[in-house]
């Protein structure tokens, strides 16, 4: 009788001590914390679900990275490298590192935002909302209905409602408009793709309007992998021209780069 051993083609090298909290302490705890989990201490938890940035291992060959990334004040070459692969895979002119994808938000829609701007996104990331609103503008979420049913199998539950942008836009008018936001993949919908075809919907519409279109692209690779297999037109190609073609229908992107990007 055949079988098939599935497993994960890695070794994790490291192993770090957790505290096991008993069920009494975790009601205190919780308690406590207002029934807010963002109050709660890291060592309060066993395992974290608030976010997947920087939870999981590292590669040898990223941990080799740190130990040989150059320190230098200015003219890094650690720099230069991570702004040629962006160059490269983006075609993007302008790059502008900050520590976190947060701090990349805060800047652009800082910018971007003030009282009675629009906002409108697939589904908003919850510090996209936060960042977005703190300005005084308003953020519109509009996935297609499919996202709302969780029984439906559908390949693309991430795509944006492009009817109802039509609708946003004609009713809120151009000028309103801080930016269409398309997040990739629909972080807070589930983690469902984004096809293709919605995106370069999307990309029609703004152009026409004159609208700024922004990828929210923290889960791109992710969002390749399902392009290449779940839209025909794209089974033949590289996730990396699927990326990069994504990356040319929009004006610029943001990204927290702390997820699952090993090496």
């Amino acid at each position: 009788m055949g079988f098939k051993t599935i497993i994960e083609p890695f070794k994790i090298k490291m192993v770090e001590p957790i505290r096991i909290t008993t069920p009494e302490e975790r009601e205190i705890y919780l308690k406590e914390a207002g029934y807010n989990l963002f109050n709660l201490k890291s060592d309060q938890v066993i395992i974290d679900f608030l976010t997947d940035s920087g939870t999981s291992a590292m590669s040898d060959a990223q941990w080799a990275g740190i130990m040989m990334g150059d320190e230098a004040y200015s003219g890094s070459r650690s720099w230069e490298r991570m702004r040629d692969v962006i160059h490269d895979l983006t075609g993007y002119p302008y790059i502008f590192p900050t520590h976190q994808g947060r701090a990349g938000e805060r800047i652009v829609y800082g910018a971007l935002g003030g009282k009675g701007k629009i906002f409108i996104s697939n589904t908003h990331f919850d510090t996209t909302r936060a960042n977005i609103e703190l300005t005084g503008a308003t953020a519109i979420d509009i996935p297609v209905p499919q996202a709302a049913d969780t029984s439906l199998i559908y390949p693309f539950k991430g795509n944006m409602d492009v009817a109802r942008l039509k609708e946003l836009i004609s009713k809120y008018g151009e000028k309103n408009i801080g930016a269409v936001i398309l997040t990739v993949t629909n972080n807070s919908s589930g983690g469902q793709p984004v096809s293709m075809e919605n995106t370069k919907e999307v990309s029609e519409i703004c152009l026409q309007h004159g609208l700024l279109f922004i990828l929210d692209c923290c889960r791109i690779a992710e969002n390749a992998y399902f392009i290449r297999h779940r839209e025909d037109k794209y089974k033949n190609n590289t996730y990396k021209e699927i990326a990069s073609e994504m990356f040319s229908l929009a004006d610029g992107c943001i990204m927290s780069a702390k997820k699952r990007c090993n090496s």
